[in-house]
């Protein structure tokens, strides 16, 4: 019996089922970080290299580690994604914390050293979707498929030995086929902004309502050191009945001056055991330093695909990026982390919803208030008329007062000579006098008619209203018909008086 070729899986027998396999590609891709003995070389916090893994007689030969540093790998790592936890479970770092690092930003740009036990695990991996040997026979093959279906849906066991445990095949796996890129809004805020991020495992109402003895917690969880000052930016609400806030602190020098703590400075504070402890007691879940990526930090996130997400759609992640400035792409795997973005977008809407309701309530009071104050400003101008005119009364008066005794002056003889030529005017019958009582007597019968209407003004209810003009259609509709039997009897009539007329002068002539 002929044997045929085995590739990387151990399953194809063609170049062409190879080259479309995707455990091959993993594989060759350095997914596994190499079979056998490797020596890892681990960057430091805050190193934006990827370190190398030197493979030495490994079953794939010497290969390069080119993975991002999103954690370990993919289930090796509790990653708190951007902004409010995006990611968690993700295995991706984010922009907060992973189990194993204690500084902001440790596991985001470097990847952690691979222990034994990792190395073990991902040999195991391997062995179990590319050449398991349980049977012996070529139901190992089947059992490979097997492995593999259970590796893409993310879940079961891969059994590829009789002295070696199963593998435990989770969602966070490296073959996972529930995985897609979704895209995070980058912090804007930079390290001396101060601002720290704490989640609650508490609702909104509690935490506003003891807003006080939460900031008075927390400052003496600093230490109780008069020179700092605990205070509070926001309170928003998270799904799952937890709240987010964001404080910052504020140091005061003997001199007099203050200043703003570092955000990284606090987080690094806050990350130290007896003081981790002490925020759990207060209910704190997570805390996240809220700092803006430098350049070079989102180029070197773009430029390196996580850990397990295929090179091509990280590509296409980035180029469908709605707004490159302010978004980020982010790996989400499994739909748990899928129902998590949907509750956090839910409740974004929400509050949303609830902005736009406060912001009509107010536009709403404001058009009360112009309203009124448009009523009170005609009212000013009414009394503002009326005083005028009482002031000109006055002026005159003193003025008639002034000059009683004297002559009358040329230019007041004049001035009188122009009043009594308007007076005039004005009392002409065909002038602005008659006009305006021609007006005048045309408002007051609009008024009585008005009157006259609105008192005989009825409502009709809406299902007679309905009836009725059914009835009057169907009334329509008769005399339509009617008319257009009028129409043909009339045609009719034509037809026999033009007949009558034809046949009348052929009598004649038979008489004659």
């Amino acid at each position: 019996m002929l044997k045929r070729a085995v590739y990387c899986c151990g399953m194809h027998s063609c170049h062409a089922q190879h080259a479309s396999c995707l455990t091959c590609k993993l594989c060759l891709s350095g997914a596994f970080g190499g079979f056998g003995t490797t020596t890892t070389t681990a960057a430091p916090a805050f190193s934006f290299s990827a370190p190398t893994n030197t493979g030495t007689g490994g079953l794939f030969g010497a290969t390069q580690n080119k993975g991002f540093g999103f954690g370990t790998s993919f289930g090796t790592g509790t990653g708190t994604g951007l902004g409010t936890g995006l990611g968690t479970g993700l295995g991706f770092g984010g922009f907060g914390t992973q189990q194993q690092q204690t500084t902001l930003g440790s596991g985001l740009f470097s990847q952690p050293a691979q222990t034994p036990a990792q190395s073990n695990q991902l040999i195991n991996t391997a062995s179990a979707l590319s050449a398991p040997t349980l049977l012996g026979d070529e139901r190992d093959a089947i059992l490979a498929k097997w492995n593999q279906l259970q590796a893409f849906w993310g879940t079961g066991k891969g059994y590829f030995n009789n002295n070696i445990a199963p593998v435990e095949f989770t969602q966070e796996n490296p073959f996972c086929r529930f995985k897609a890129v979704g895209y995070s809004l980058m912090p804007n805020n930079k390290d001396e902004d101060g601002l720290v991020v704490l989640v609650f495992n508490r609702k909104e109402a509690d935490i506003r309502s003891q807003q006080q003895q939460l900031v008075e917690s927390l400052h003496k969880i600093l230490g109780g050191n008069q020179t700092l000052t605990v205070n509070v930016e926001g309170v928003k609400t998270m799904p799952d009945d937890q709240t987010e806030v964001i404080i910052y602190v504020v140091e005061r020098s003997p001199n007099g001056t203050s200043r703003r703590v570092p955000a990284t400075t606090l987080y690094a504070h806050f990350e130290q055991a007896n003081i981790k402890s002490s925020l759990q007691q207060l209910g704190v879940s997570l805390s996240m330093a809220r700092t803006e990526l430098s350049p070079a930090q989102v180029k070197q996130l773009l430029q390196n695909p996580p850990a397990g997400v295929d090179p091509i759609i990280w590509e296409q992640a980035k180029v469908d990026n709605p707004d490159p400035d302010k978004l980020i792409p982010v790996p989400m795997v499994g739909f748990k982390e899928l129902l998590r973005r949907l509750k956090v977008q839910d409740q974004m809407t929400k509050q949303h919803q609830t902005r736009l309701d406060i912001i009509s309530e107010d536009i709403s009071e404001l058009q009360k208030n112009q309203t009124t104050t448009m009523a009170k400003i005609a009212q000013y101008k009414r009394k503002l008329m009326a005083l005028s005119h009482r002031t000109l009364q006055v002026l005159i008066k003193q003025e008639i007062q002034r000059k009683s005794g004297y002559a009358i002056q040329a230019d007041e003889e004049q001035l009188r000579v122009q009043l009594d030529t308007i007076q005039c005017e004005l009392n002409a019958p065909t002038q602005f006098k008659g006009r305006l009582n021609e007006l005048m007597s045309q408002i007051r019968m609009q008024n009585h008619f008005g009157a006259v209407r609105a008192e005989e003004r009825y409502y009709i209810d809406a299902d007679l209203l309905r009836e009725i003009k059914q009835h009057l259609k169907q009334q329509q509709e008769g005399l339509s018909h009617l008319i257009s039997i009028i129409k043909d009897d009339l045609e009719d009539i034509k037809l026999i008086e033009h007949g009558l007329n034809e046949s009348i002068p052929i009598r004649g002539g038979v008489f004659s």
